[in-house]
C-alpha cells in the first residue's frame, strides 16, 4: 500500500498538551485486549486553528505502529464546492489498495464492504481531513481493531462518539507562549533583536490562530528592516477595513481577515490578480497550466507567481506543479475577485478555463485510445495551449488527477453570462468510461 500522508512540516510548533493527550488516548487498550484500543479519534476546532497540521503530526508520530500503510483523504467538507462523497472517497482508497478500476463496485455499500474486507486483520492508519458530517465519515471507517482513523472537522461529530466509540479533542487558540514560539521559529535566520512583548502583541492581533500567525510571520521574515512595531501598526491600520463587520463573536474571524488583507495588499499586482482569479476556480486544486489559462499568462511566469503565493502562505503546494487553497483563503480570494474584477472579466476567465479543460480532456481521450469520438468541431481551437500526452498511461494519470476539477467544471455553464461549449458535448469527465 502506498504511503499517502502529507509531509510533516518542519515548522510545526506547540500543541504539546494536545499531543500528550492524544498519546494517552492511543495507549489505552495497548495491552492484551485489542478490542479496548481507541480506533477513531476526532480533532475538532474552528477554521484555521491547525487541525490538519496536528493530525498529520500525530500520524507521522504513530505511523510505525501501522506497518501495513497509511491512507489520507481530504473530504473537502468546507470547500466552496460540494464535499467529497463517501463513494468517491472509497473509490480512491480502493485504487490505493490495489483494486483495478473494473473491479471496484458501483454502489456505496458494496464499496464499503470491499474496503473493510481488504483491511480486515491489518494495521492501517487512515486520516480523514475536513469532514463535514458523520455520514461522510462512517462508510470510510475500517471497522477492524488494528486500524486507527483520525478525523478532523469544525464540528463535534458527536454521532461518531455515540455509535463508533470515537474519542474527541477540541483545539482552541494557541497559548500565548506557543504563538510567540511559532512567530520566532518562522522568522529565525531573517530577523534578530525583536522584543518578546512586541512578538506577543503581533500574536494577539492574529488571534493566536496558526494560519494567521504563519502569514504574519512570513511578512515579518520578508521585511527584516521593518520593526515589529511598524508591522503591527500596519496590521492595526488594515483592521479598520473590517470594523463595520466586527462583533464580540466575530473577533477571531475578523483577525484572520485582517491578516489576509494585510498580506494580499503587499503582493505585486500580477500575483494579486492571479490570487483573486484562482478564487474563481471551481475545483479543489489546480495545476500550473490551469492557473495560467485562468489568468491568461505564460505557464513559466505563472509557476513563479504560484511559488510566490505559496511562500506567503496564501496557497499550499501539494506537488511539483499542483496547488490548493485553505478554504478560508479561497473564500477571501473569491471575495477579492468579485470586488476587483468586473463580471465580464470573471466570465471570460472561467470560459477560458472550461474550454481548456474541455480541449485538454479531448486530447487525453485521444491519447488514451478511448472508444468515444471527439465532440469538438475540427475548426474549434483552444484559447490556451493544451498539454501533450505521451501515451495512454500519461493521459489516464492526468484524467485521474483532474477528475474532481472536470466534474466541477460542469457547473460553470449555469453561471450568468456563460457561453455554452459548442454542440452537444459529452462531459469531459465521462469520456474515459
Amino acid at each position: 500500500m502506498p504511503r499517502q500522508l502529507p509531509a510533516d512540516g518542519s515548522g510545526f510548533v506547540g500543541r504539546t498538551a494536545e499531543l500528550a493527550e492524544l498519546d494517552t488516548l492511543l495507549r489505552e487498550g495497548d495491552g492484551d485486549d485489542p478490542d479496548g484500543r481507541v480506533s477513531v479519534v476526532v480533532i475538532a476546532g474552528t477554521a484555521g486553528v491547525g487541525k490538519t497540521s496536528l493530525a498529520v503530526r500525530l500520524a507521522h508520530r504513530v505511523s510505525g505502529r501501522f506497518p501495513h500503510g497509511q491512507l489520507f483523504m481530504n473530504l473537502r467538507g468546507y470547500d466552496a464546492g460540494p464535499p467529497l462523497a463517501p463513494a468517491a472517497a472509497l473509490e480512491r482508497f480502493l485504487r490505493a489498495l490495489g483494486v483495478p478500476a473494473p473491479a471496484i463496485p458501483a454502489g456505496l455499500e458494496e464499496r464499503a464492504e470491499l474496503y473493510r474486507s481488504l483491511l480486515a486483520g491489518k494495521q492501517v492508519l487512515v486520516v480523514l481531513d475536513n469532514a463535514a458530517t458523520v455520514g461522510q465519515v462512517r462508510p470510510l471507517l475500517p471497522g477492524t481493531a488494528g486500524c486507527l482513523t483520525v478525523v478532523t472537522s469544525r464540528h463535534r461529530l458527536s454521532g461518531l462518539a455515540v455509535r463508533d466509540g470515537a474519542r474527541r479533542i477540541t483545539l482552541g487558540m494557541l497559548a500565548e507562549q506557543e504563538s510567540a514560539e511559532l512567530i520566532t521559529a518562522a522568522t529565525r535566520g531573517y530577523r534578530t533583536g525583536d522584543d518578546p512583548a512586541q512578538i506577543a502583541e503581533l500574536a494577539r492581533l492574529c488571534a493566536r490562530l496558526p494560519l494567521a500567525l504563519r502569514i504574519a510571520a512570513e511578512r515579518a521574515a520578508t521585511h527584516p528592516l521593518l520593526t515589529l512595531p511598524e508591522l503591527t501598526a500596519q496590521l492595526r491600520d488594515e483592521s479598520t477595513l473590517w470594523e463595520a463587520l466586527s462583533s464580540p463573536d466575530q473577533e477571531e474571524a475578523d483577525a484572520v481577515r485582517t491578516v489576509f488583507a494585510w498580506s494580499y495588499r503587499t503582493l505585486p499586482p500580477p500575483a494579486a490578480r492571479l490570487f483573486r482569479l484562482l478564487g474563481l476556480h471551481p475545483g479543489p486544486d489546480f495545476s500550473v497550466q490551469a492557473a495560467a489559462t485562468l489568468a491568461e499568462l505564460d505557464p513559466r511566469e505563472t509557476h513563479g507567481l504560484l511559488d510566490l503565493l505559496a511562500g506567503a502562505h496564501l496557497i499550499e503546494s501539494t506537488s511539483a506543479d499542483r496547488y490548493q487553497f485553505h478554504d478560508l483563503l479561497r473564500a477571501y480570494a473569491t471575495d477579492q475577485a468579485h470586488q476587483e474584477e468586473n463580471p465580464e472579466d470573471q466570465h471570460a476567465a472561467l470560459q477560458r478555463l472550461a474550454r481548456w479543460y474541455l480541449h485538454t480532456a479531448d486530447t487525453a481521450r485521444a491519447a488514451a485510445q478511448s472508444f468515444y469520438p471527439s465532440v469538438l468541431p475540427p475548426e474549434r481551437t483552444c484559447p490556451a495551449p493544451v498539454l501533450v500526452f505521451h501515451g495512454q498511461q500519461d493521459a489516464l494519470a492526468w484524467h485521474q488527477s483532474e477528475q474532481a476539477n472536470l466534474l466541477a467544471s460542469r457547473r460553470l455553464p449555469r453561471r450568468p453570462g456563460w457561453t455554452r461549449p459548442p454542440g452537444n458535448c459529452r462531459p469531459p469527465c465521462t469520456a474515459f468510461t
